[in-house]
C-alpha cells in the first residue's frame, strides 16, 4: 500500500513507519521542515497548509501527530499546544482529503485519539459507544475526533485510534518509571486504585496494521489490551519483573507539585474494553500484563 504518515518522528510514529516499511509498504512521511528525501513531503498543519498532491493517490493516511502529553509540565501554553497540535493536523488532513476528486482520495484515514476520551470512569467498564467524559483530555479528544469529519463526510473510512498506554522500555509510560523502580524508590501513584488501559508495543503495531487492512471497521476503536489493571497491580508486576521492591507510594499531593496540571490525568481511572478489536477477532500477542511487560523489558 501507499501510505502517508503524519507524526512519523514521534515515539509511536517511528515504530510504525519502520514496521510498515518492513512489511513492504511505500511510506511517505509528512515533515514540518523542508523535505530532505523523496519519501518526505513538507506541510504546515498550524497554518492548514498541505499540498493536495502529497495526499492524492495514497491508499491510506495515518495521523499520529500531536505534542506529547507527558513530555513537559503543563501550563496554559502547553495545554494549548496539546490541543492545537492535534486538532490542526487532523483538520488539515481531513479537509485536504475531502477536497480531492473522489478517484484521488485515500480509502482510509487512521487518526490518532486516546482513551482520554472517556475521562474518569472509576471502576465502570467502557466500550467505544460510551460518550465523552469530563476533563481537559476528554475535551481535547472530543474536538480532535470531530476534526476528522470532513474526510468521513466525503465517504472515506475513518478509524479513530483511541490508544491506551503502549508499553516499551524506550518510551511512553514505562521509560520514566524504570530508573526509580530499579533504584527501589518507586511505588503506586496516589491510591493505586485507578485503572490503566495498557497495551504492548507489538500489539499496538499489529492492531494498527489490522485496522489498516480491515475495511469493514470504521469509527472509534479502543487500542488497548483486553485485561486492564489498576495502578497498584501494574506497580506490583513491574517490580516483580525487575526484582525490586516497590513500597514507597507517591502521594497525590506530591504528584500535583511535580506534574502540575498533568497530575489530575495521571490519577484518572479509565477502565476501557477493546470491544471492536475483540469482535473483529484481533489475535493479541500479549493479552496479559505480565506478558506485555516481559516483552517490553526484553532488549
Amino acid at each position: 500500500m501507499r501510505i502517508l504518515l503524519a507524526g512519523a518522528s514521534g515515539f509511536l510514529g517511528t515504530w510504525l513507519g519502520d514496521r510498515l516499511a518492513a512489511d513492504g509498504h511505500e511510506v511517505t512521511r509528512l515533515v514540518r521542515r523542508p523535505a530532505r528525501d523523496p519519501r518526505e513531503r513538507q506541510w504546515d498543519p498550524a497554518a492548514g497548509q498541505l499540498d493536495p498532491a502529497a495526499v492524492a493517490g495514497a491508499d491510506a493516511v495515518i495521523n499520529l501527530a500531536g505534542a506529547g502529553v507527558g513530555d513537559k509540565r503543563w501550563n496554559d501554553d502547553y495545554r494549548r499546544l496539546i490541543r492545537t497540535s492535534r486538532v490542526d493536523s487532523s483538520s488539515t488532513l481531513a479537509t485536504t482529503i475531502a477536497g480531492l476528486p473522489a478517484t484521488d482520495r485515500p480509502r482510509a484515514l487512521l487518526n490518532s485519539s486516546a482513551v482520554g476520551w472517556y475521562g474518569n470512569t472509576g471502576d465502570r467498564v467502557v466500550e467505544e459507544d460510551a460518550p465523552a467524559g469530563e476533563g481537559f483530555l476528554a475535551d481535547v479528544c472530543r474536538v480532535w475526533e470531530a476534526a476528522t469529519r470532513p474526510a468521513e463526510d466525503a465517504g472515506v473510512r475513518v478509524v479513530r485510534l483511541r490508544t491506551g498506554l503502549p508499553l516499551h522500555r524506550d518510551g511512553g509510560l514505562l521509560k520514566p518509571q524504570l530508573l526509580p523502580f530499579k533504584l527501589g524508590i518507586a511505588g503506586r501513584l496516589g491510591s493505586g486504585r485507578q485503572w490503566l488501559p495498557w497495551i504492548s508495543m507489538a500489539d499496538w503495531l499489529d492492531a494498527t496494521v489490522f485496522l489498516l487492512t480491515h475495511d469493514e471497521i470504521a469509527g472509534p476503536v479502543n487500542v488497548v489490551g483486553p485485561h486492564p489493571v489498576t495502578n497498584a497491580e501494574f506497580t506490583r508486576e513491574l517490580a516483580r519483573q525487575l526484582h525490586r521492591p516497590a513500597i514507597i507510594p507517591i502521594p497525590a499531593l506530591a504528584l500535583k507539585v511535580a506534574l502540575g496540571g498533568f497530575a489530575h490525568e495521571a490519577l484518572t481511572s479509565t477502565r476501557v474494553h477493546p470491544a471492536v478489536l475483540t469482535r473483529a477477532g484481533y489475535p493479541y500477542q500479549h493479552p496479559t500484563l505480565p506478558e506485555a511487560l516481559q516483552a517490553a523489558l526484553t532488549p
